[in-house]
């Protein structure tokens, strides 16, 4: 079982990764208009303001009350298991609380805009995304990491 000190950097943890998502987005749409992109590593990356009314590529676009009650139903079961499983190793806390940040990172602009701001753009991955995402895109890796090694992790 976690120390509850240790068991709260999780969540600041959480804290931090929404803040600084919230933040990036904040700044995108105040600094840039929809559809601008900025070269940033030539044409290999850009920053492309995107407002992206779907779920992953695009997916579910306008079903607004689809694309809010799934997230928070997800974020309250990823909640409920991160506190309910405590005998777990680092990587399983670390990956479901990138899984929760981004969760709601995204819901934030869901619920506040009814769109989720994007802005990382590059060649070679055709959808635009954002911080949330990365998050709970590392967070699911590390979550098939944690699986696929949990009985060796569980020994050290």
């Amino acid at each position: 079982m976690l120390p509850r000190n240790l068991y709260m950097r999780y969540y600041l943890f959480v804290t931090a990764i929404i803040a600084f998502d919230q933040l990036s987005k904040l700044m995108v749409r105040k600094f840039m208009h929809v559809g601008e992109t900025i070269a940033i590593a030539g044409d290999f990356f850009h920053l492309t303001y995107v407002r992206n009314s779907g779920a992953a590529f695009s997916m579910l676009s306008g079903e607004r009350v689809i694309l809010v009650l799934i997230p928070i139903i997800v974020v309250i079961c990823a909640l409920w298991y991160f506190n309910t499983h405590k005998e777990k190793h680092w990587i399983f806390y670390t990956a479901w609380a990138m899984i929760i940040a981004g969760g709601i990172g995204n819901l934030i602009d869901r619920i506040v805009f009814g769109w989720v701001t994007d802005m990382f753009d590059f060649s070679i991955f055709p959808p635009v995304f954002n911080i949330a995402d990365i998050s709970v895109t590392l967070g699911c890796a590390l979550f098939i990491i944690y699986t696929l090694a949990e009985e060796r992790l569980q020994k050290s």
